[in-house]
């Protein structure tokens, strides 16, 4: 494998990988539970693109996009819990800190519906730009999940990477969320990435990003707060951190029926800007996309 140096550090890894990043091990009657559940998958659509096999498929749990074995998006209906992936629910939340956001980039669409929860909640909006590697997922977002395409919104058929390099664009929101089948390309935590993040945000502009850690945030061998969260604090003066505890709470629930964590591994969701926001308590917006938003607001950790 290729040796990565990010921030100053050797990995030989070209990916962030979710399973090393564990400390504790799960317990092993969960695990059976996990490894032993089927689902009555029903493949709506499938494609062999130029990265992945694509699948649409819908179960008692829901309708997803997967890419190869992973769950890319898509949307739960249980007696539980109804709506989007719920990791993507806390990309509501700047909504929450600058109201008045008129441009937004995101690398990767997923199902779409964060577009159109944006185009919703940011009354102030003129562009969203949605950069994406996969030339069918607009078409897949359209027709299985009830994305609507707007005069707002361009679609960007590049690498995110290269895009960022290239923009010139500045933007008041950029949002990535671009784990894979492996976990989370190491392009994605360089010094280069980071600087073209800034370089494309307005002043007082915000970047949300999806990682992961162990839950145990306070353990000295956390390897993303040891390791990575450095490189945040290095680029940006505030970066708000939200433990993904609900989110984990309906996936395991939902999926599982399990009322507890079984891999010791959690969404991490870091809002970084160089101003200092204050998290609003106008919520009606996001409540009215059927969103509890105050259970995903108590995940908040600290801002570093």
């Amino acid at each position: 494998m290729a040796m990565e140096l990010v921030n100053g550090l050797d990995y030989i890894m070209n990916e962030l990988i979710p399973e090393e990043l564990a400390i504790k091990k799960p317990k092993k009657e969960l695990l059976n539970i996990i490894n032993n559940k089927t689902f009555d998958d029903k493949v709506l659509f499938e494609l062999e693109s130029d990265f992945h096999t694509i699948k649409v498929i819908e179960n008692e749990v829901g309708k997803f996009l997967h890419y190869a074995d992973t769950y890319q998006a898509g949307f739960i209906n249980t007696e539980f819990y109804k709506g989007n992936l719920p990791y993507i629910n806390y990309f509501l939340i700047p909504s929450l800190m600058n109201p008045k956001i008129e441009n937004i980039l995101l690398i990767g669409l997923g199902s779409g519906k964060i577009v159109n929860d944006y185009e919703f909640v940011f009354e102030n909006l003129k562009t969203i730009d949605v950069v994406d590697l996969e030339e069918n997922i607009v078409d897949i977002a359209t027709n299985y999940f009830g994305f609507k395409k707007s005069n707002k919104f361009d679609f960007i058929l590049q690498d995110g990477i290269t895009y960022l390099r290239n923009n010139k664009k500045k933007y008041d929101l950029i949002v990535v969320d671009v784990a894979n089948n492996d976990g989370i390309d190491l392009r994605f935590l360089n010094d280069e990435y980071f600087k073209s993040i800034k370089k494309s945000l307005k002043k007082g502009g915000m970047f949300v990003s999806n990682m992961c850690a162990s839950p145990d945030f306070e353990n000295k061998k956390n390897i993303f707060f040891k390791d990575f969260m450095p490189i945040y604090q290095s680029n940006f003066k505030n970066n708000y951190v939200f433990k993904g505890d609900y989110s984990d709470e309906v996936y395991y629930k939902s999926f599982f029926n399990i009322d507890e964590r079984v891999i010791d591994i959690t969404n991490v969701i870091i809002i970084s800007t160089d101003k200092e926001y204050k998290i609003g308590n106008d919520t009606e917006k996001i409540e009215k996309l059927n969103v509890d938003i105050d259970m995903y607001l108590k995940d908040f950790y600290k801002v570093y």
